[in-house]
């Protein structure tokens, strides 16, 4: 398996081979690399299992480098809750009894310093949805690294909650819209990712009958948002009855491409 490079944990769910022939390797080379927790002591390390005998253990101060406690030391339940999940980590050591030393914590480290000097505003990075609040999408991008993704930054078309657009567990591509390089914090945005007017526009055509979703239901002078696909909103004559979230159908009457409108017919 090749090193990971700054992508989230479990990306690719695969478990790094670890042998007594590439651990040198893996050692001069820093690489990070990728295993399963199988189990957390009463002092919250964690152990990895490997082939060939091996078996990995992950010190309590060197499960997480991010979140700590006063004294240094992670939180139990962030211990805990690494177990039967998918985990980057670095070899600091291996004794001729075949067992591994493990460290979350230099792959954080590492990540923290990638977000510091080299990621970008506007750079395009794989993620992994971690947490889902009201107010929008916890994602981590990359070596623990966790950017929000407001939920005004995950859809063009107007929603009520980010569960409309993403799931926990979901695997995604999302653009880096700011960065707080001293604090080493990002700011996440989606809606890029779901395709501008023009790309969504172009799958379809006046004249048709299509499925949309309701996005707004009060009353007003220009009439109630219709969305097509995510990131494409049509506009069609207010009705009653109508509920945030339905489905209707309604017919395009016009597409306006000059002034990036549609006008729609519920029917």
């Amino acid at each position: 398996m090749n090193a990971l490079k700054f992508v989230p944990e479990g990306w690719d769910n695969e478990i790094t081979r670890l042998n007594r022939e590439n651990m040198k390797q893996y050692l001069e080379n820093h690489e990070t690399l990728q295993g399963l927790v199988k189990e957390c002591d009463d002092n919250y390390n964690l152990y990895v299992s490997f082939d060939n005998g091996l078996k990995g253990i992950m010190p309590r101060k060197e499960v997480e480098g991010i979140n700590l406690q006063q004294d240094g030391l992670p939180k139990t339940n962030l211990c805990t809750g690494k177990v039967h999940k998918f985990v980057q980590f670095k070899v600091t050591d291996i004794n001729d009894e075949g067992t591994v030393t493990l460290s979350r914590k230099q792959v954080q480290e590492e990540a923290l310093k990638w977000v510091k000097n080299d990621l970008k505003v506007g750079e395009k990075v794989i993620g992994i949805v971690k947490n889902i609040k009201p107010y929008g999408a916890f994602v981590e991008i990359g070596g623990g690294v966790v950017g929000l993704a407001h939920i005004e930054d995950l859809s063009i078309a107007r929603i009520k909650t980010p569960y409309e657009r993403l799931k926990i567990g979901q695997k995604i591509n999302i653009v880096v819209k700011s960065i707080d390089r001293e604090q080493g914090r990002v700011i996440l945005s989606y809606k890029e990712i779901l395709g501008s007017w023009e790309e969504n526009a172009k799958k379809f055509t006046s004249g048709i009958k299509v499925k949309g979703i309701v996005r707004e239901t009060e009353k007003n002078k220009n009439g109630i948002f219709i969305e097509l696909t995510p990131n494409l909103v049509g506009m069609a004559e207010y009705e009653e009855g109508l509920k945030y979230g339905q489905d209707v159908d309604v017919y395009i009457k016009k597409i306006d491409k000059e002034k990036r409108k549609i006008k729609l017919l519920i029917v």
